[in-house]
């Protein structure tokens, strides 16, 4: 038997309120109605309703045309409850009813942070005074998952007293699942029912209810909430006309084009903040250490850590250590960040769903790229489009909160946007998303090649062709300002790219990009660059490719050099030499025998310099490498100085600078002038030797060459001690050392440490002068750097001679001159005058003298 007509509304009210998810106290107070009533109603003690209160209920309920018509009518008996039940089984798949309250929702206990952001909205109250006959709108914009709605109604609970007339909450479903964004002429409809309007004075159409709502709230002050909106045109319509009351929008989207809005856009939460949050939710220590982890596991996104926390919460067995080794382990972090029937992978598939085509095709392709940010050129060459098509996308992408833009033509997507967006690309075509990788490569590489053909002077990438082909576009590279600033810029996607190439069997580029890159590292002191070499050392094993093999040798060998691992840098060296004579690569062996030559030269071999500097030579002159034959000159000078062979070495330097300027190679200028500017110090043109040295600092500022710049500063020093501009040579040590010490460089920072404590000694800081003397002679000993510990300790003798300490003076300098006769320094007779003239006992040679 049929329920009765009343009983059957009852079941329908029941129905359509469990639906909205309300008990019957907050649909009586979203209504406006008392909980009697709505109880009488669903007890069918009430049969039928008040046209009034059943529009009330169905402006509450959420309910769109026809299904509120229907709803009206069932509730006062002239109309069948089953054709409201059909119609709302419609209505998923229906536009969305604007269900407008005059109440706002419940504020968040657990709300924490965004103190900065609650500022700047809090101070939007005390503006609207003075800004006469504006209405306050602030936009409040970030990514899905962000706490948009929070925010907002914490920070609207917070101003509610401001506005006594009246505080409107409406959603305008922009991301509601199964919903379509409301309509502007149903949101100012359920507004105008919400402040009190009867159904027959509605007007029809948008421009009327715009107009009736403005006067509705003309001269009051009212708090207006619209949440998750689609764009400007949505909420327009809807704004106050009169100076007092003061609207919130929320939106996923940038609203650029609502004019007068304040903009707050949230980011993620503060690492502390997020970790109160959590434990707050959790109900757990935030001091926990895995509570770290599972906040930066979550990207510091409030709905995955409030997600996870109920996890937490809801599991007391659960440890908050065994929840983040499951996400670091989980290869879908995305699909255990969630809640019953929501999940952050649900709320960033609605901002998907927002999409043009092609933009979607963007967003799952960034997916795929390796590194931690894009531009339009590398977006351009995954997309496969033209410039101006990518940077409109990463525009609208931007706009929608699914990237960020940290510097100007920058993008970064979200660690779990990114999640998302590789999730998606496991779906397309594998032959599609294997070009988009490729032309991406292909990108990185071939611009690389562009920039590091103005700042290395010999480049193993640039001697044979590169693998794939050059982009459709690219940035123009025609300055070394340009060509350094792009390698720094894309330097982190570089590296990326080289891993990525070698994991997914592109080892050509894995072996080129490195070879591309790894003069720039040089200059710019990237000491830490090893992993990146062993990446393309083990690619080029595994492709057979020998060249390639001495390439990444030769560039890992120089590396070592920088960071001090001699024995290393001789051992890569000695094996590129090797291969590059099988392969009967002339330049590329005469180029590992220069860096080799260098290294006999740092470890004060001085014969194996000499000698392997003049076998590079010849082979590079035989070859018709006039640059490597530039940096051979350069080294067999360095020998020749470091022996004493002045007019030799001046002679080689002077040939290496011509050589290098007929080249317009500014790095071997650099190096040429540093080295003659060094011979022209000791042999006492200063003039000369100042001009050299600041010739060779312009140089290597201009290349942005920081170990240069360095070496520059510390013998300009030298220059400026022998000259008598102490405070000068001062200055130009220390920032030497400084530059040192930035990058890494420990043979640079025991040459300016022993530079400094000569200049202490000089000034009669003998006490400094020790304290620096020993600091460099801890250094070169731990570098087996011969020539460095000679001159910290002859650097303590002086200290001593001059503290009246006659013994122990004796046994540096002593100590001081074994090494330079053994290495043959010219230094040796200087420091056997110092001690016959001061009638210093000779102490045991092998001694090894503390340094106080």
């Amino acid at each position: 038997m049929a329920e009765q007509p009343g009983l059957e509304f009852a079941a329908l009210l029941r129905q359509l309120r469990a639906r909205a998810r309300l008990t019957q106290e907050e649909l009586a107070e979203a209504a406006g109605l008392s909980p009697r009533s709505v109880s009488d109603l669903e007890r069918g003690i009430h049969r039928t309703a008040h046209k009034d209160t059943a529009l009330l209920l169905a402006n509450t309920l959420g309910l769109a045309e026809p299904t509120r018509t229907l709803f009206v009518a069932a509730a006062r008996g002239r109309g069948p409850v089953a054709d409201v039940l059909t119609a709302v089984r419609g209505e998923a798949t229906g536009a969305a009813a604007a269900a407008a309250t005059k109440t706002l929702p419940g504020d968040i206990a657990a709300f924490t942070g965004r103190q900065a952001e609650l500022s700047q909205l809090l101070g939007k109250i005390d503006g609207l005074a003075a800004e006469g006959g504006v209405v306050g709108i602030c936009a409040i914009d970030g990514m899905a998952g962000i706490g948009k709605t929070t925010f907002a109604v914490h920070a609207a609970h917070r101003l509610a007293p401001a506005f006594p007339d009246g505080q409107f909450f409406l959603p305008l479903h922009a991301h509601t699942a199964g919903q379509r964004p409301v309509d502007p002429a149903d949101a100012l409809a359920s507004l105008l029912l919400t402040a009190g309007l009867a159904t027959e004075q509605i007007p029809p159409g948008v421009a009327g209810r715009a107009a009736r709502w403005r006067g509705q709230v003309a001269g009051k002050k009212i708090l207006l909430l619209l949440d998750d909106a689609t764009g400007h045109e949505q909420v327009r319509p809807l704004l106050p006309g009169t100076a007092g009351s003061l609207v919130l929008v929320t939106s996923r989207r940038r609203l650029t084009a609502l004019a007068g809005a304040e903009v707050i856009s949230l980011d993620t939460l503060l690492p502390g903040e997020a970790a109160a949050l959590l434990a707050q939710l959790a109900g757990r220590r935030a001091e926990d250490a895995a509570v770290g982890e599972i906040i930066r596991l979550c990207g510091y996104l409030p709905l995955a850590i409030g997600m996870l926390a109920s996890q937490l919460r809801h599991h007391p067995a659960w440890t908050v250590a065994a929840l983040a080794t499951e996400l670091e382990s989980a290869r879908d972090r995305l699909a255990l960040m969630r809640a019953e029937n929501l999940s952050v992978g649900a709320a960033f598939g609605l901002s998907y769903q927002d999409l043009s085509e092609d933009q979607r095709r963007l967003f799952r392709r960034l997916g795929l790229h390796p590194g931690p940010s894009i531009d339009a050129y590398a977006a351009a060459a995954l997309e496969g489009t033209t410039l101006d098509t990518a940077r409109r996308h990463l525009d609208e992408l931007y706009d929608q909160h699914l990237l960020t833009e940290p510097a100007h033509g920058r993008y970064q997507l979200h660690d779990l946007l990114r999640g998302h967006a590789r999730t998606l690309a496991a779906a397309d075509n594998p032959a599609e998303s294997e070009a988009a990788t490729g032309r991406l490569l292909d990108y990185y590489l071939h611009t690389a090649m562009t920039a590091d053909r103005h700042l290395a002077s010999w480049s193993s990438a640039a001697r044979r062709p590169p693998p794939g082909h050059p982009p459709a576009q690219s940035p123009g590279l025609s300055t070394v300002d340009q060509a350094g600033a792009w390698l720094e810029a894309e330097r982190a996607n570089l590296h990326a790219a080289v891993d990525y190439a070698a994991s997914h069997g592109r080892l050509e580029h894995a072996i080129a990009i490195p070879a591309a890159i790894g003069g720039f590292l040089a200059i710019r002191g990237y000491g830490d660059q090893s992993a990146l070499y062993q990446t393309a050392l083990a690619a080029a094993r595994q492709a057979g490719d020998r060249l390639g093999e001495a390439d990444t040798l030769d560039g890992l060998g120089v590396l070592q050099v920088d960071v001090g691992d001699y024995p290393a840098a001789a051992a890569s060296l000695a094996q590129a030499v090797a291969l590059y004579g099988d392969a009967g690569d002339l330049p590329g062996q005469a180029h590992a025998l220069t860096e080799l030559a260098y290294l006999h030269v740092l470890t004060a071999d001085y014969p194996a310099a000499a000698a392997t500097a003049r076998q590079a030579l010849a082979l590079a002159r035989g070859a018709g490498d006039r640059s490597v034959e530039a940096d051979a000159l350069i080294h067999l000078g360095l020998v020749q100085q470091l022996t004493g062979d002045y007019p030799a070495a001046a002679a080689s330097h002077q040939q290496a600078l011509l050589l290098c300027r007929g080249l317009g190679n500014l790095e071997g200028q650099a190096e040429a002038l540093n080295c003659l500017g060094i011979v022209q110090q000791e042999t006492g043109d200063y003039p000369a030797a100042a001009a050299s040295q600041q010739q060779a600092l312009t140089l290597f500022s201009d290349l942005g060459y920081q170990a240069g710049l360095a070496g520059a500063l510390n013998c300009l020093g030298v220059v400026q001690q022998e000259t008598g501009d102490y405070p000068g040579a001062a200055a130009s040590h220390e920032q030497a050392l400084a530059l040192f010490r930035e990058f890494g460089d420990r043979l640079g920072q025991a040459e300016a440490l022993n530079s400094l404590g000569e200049l202490s000694s000089r000034t009669s800081a003998t006490g400094q002068a020790r304290e620096q003397h020993a600091q460099a002679l801890a250094i070169a000993r731990d570098l087996c750097a011969p020539l460095e510990q000679a001159r910290a300790l002859e650097g303590l003798g002086q200290a001593h001679l001059q503290d009246g300490n006659p013994g122990q003076a004796a046994a540096h300098l002593q100590h001081a001159l074994a090494i330079y006769q053994r290495i043959g320094a010219p230094a040796t007779r200087r420091v056997q005058e110092t001690i016959r003239n001061h009638n210093l006992a000779y102490a045991n040679p092998e001694s090894q003298p503390a340094a106080p």
